[in-house]
């Protein structure tokens, strides 16, 4: 099997509606696709802004439950001001560490889901 990119991250979440202003007004994605997908059930798609990762929020998958998404790394240029940035929005976000793989805040979207806002280190910089 070859594998050759990834596309779309499944987020569980309990309320669709609530997460996909989350993802919108705090975060700053864009959204690339909300629609009905079946009784009760949206597929709502969502994307860091000019990326062609997107995350899907879910709630119908019974193995999947909300809260559970641990560990999803996401980069930025400026750590510092998007740190700023998010706070200033009201996202309780984790002070800013650094390692040797990069400068990094952790902080979890309504669910508890957990995310890694992430700065790489400048090429030559890493330990």
């Amino acid at each position: 099997m070859t594998i050759h990119s990834f596309e779309i991250i499944s987020v569980p979440v309990s309320d669709p509606q609530r997460a996909k202003r989350f993802y919108l007004d705090v975060l700053g994605f864009a959204l690339v696709r909300d629609e009905p997908m079946g009784p009760g059930m949206r597929w709502i798609q969502l994307a860091p802004q000019g990326q062609s990762v997107t995350i899907a929020l879910v709630n119908w998958f019974e193995q999947m439950k909300p809260g559970g998404l641990h560990g999803v790394m996401v980069n930025t240029e400026n750590i510092d001001a998007e740190h700023a940035l998010l706070r200033s929005r009201g996202l309780e976000i984790g002070e800013v560490k650094e390692e040797p793989w990069g400068r990094y805040a952790m902080f979890n979207d309504p669910d508890g889901n957990g995310w890694i806002l992430r700065q790489p280190p400048v090429a030559g910089e890493a330990g």
